[in-house]
């Protein structure tokens, strides 16, 4: 599956509102989807990108010999969930960000639809 698939498989899930494949080593983002006026994906990716570098360091201090499956971080309206993707045919740098409504989504199914996608994407 290619990036705009990927995007387009992300943002069909229950309560997507918006989508991004986010390069934490630059912070930039591969693609996005979705989102609108109070969203946006790019600021969104390049702030996360933060959250991510910052839990590498507190595992790397722990010497946590383990890898992040994902980051939740649960608003009073929305999930935003951050995705690392450690598959085979992914660059060990790339993460889904995904927006979620929560009166709309399931969290479970949606964790459960990116690690599909992500076994599935190749970039």
């Amino acid at each position: 599956m290619n990036i705009d698939t990927a995007l387009k498989e992300a943002m069909s899930i229950a309560g997507a509102i918006g989508v991004a494949l986010v390069d934490y080593d630059s912070g930039m983002s591969l693609g996005t989807s979705g989102g609108g006026d109070w969203l946006d994906l790019e600021v969104a990716a390049a702030g996360n990108t933060e959250v991510v570098r910052s839990k590498l360091r507190v595992m790397a201090s722990l010497a946590l010999n383990d890898n992040i499956e994902d980051i939740l971080i649960t608003l009073h309206r929305q999930y935003h969930l951050i995705r690392l993707l450690n598959s085979v045919g992914s660059r060990n740098s790339l993460f889904l960000y995904l927006v979620l409504d929560r009166e709309r989504a399931n969290l479970a199914l949606a964790r459960h639809y990116l690690k599909r996608i992500e076994t599935d994407l190749q970039v």
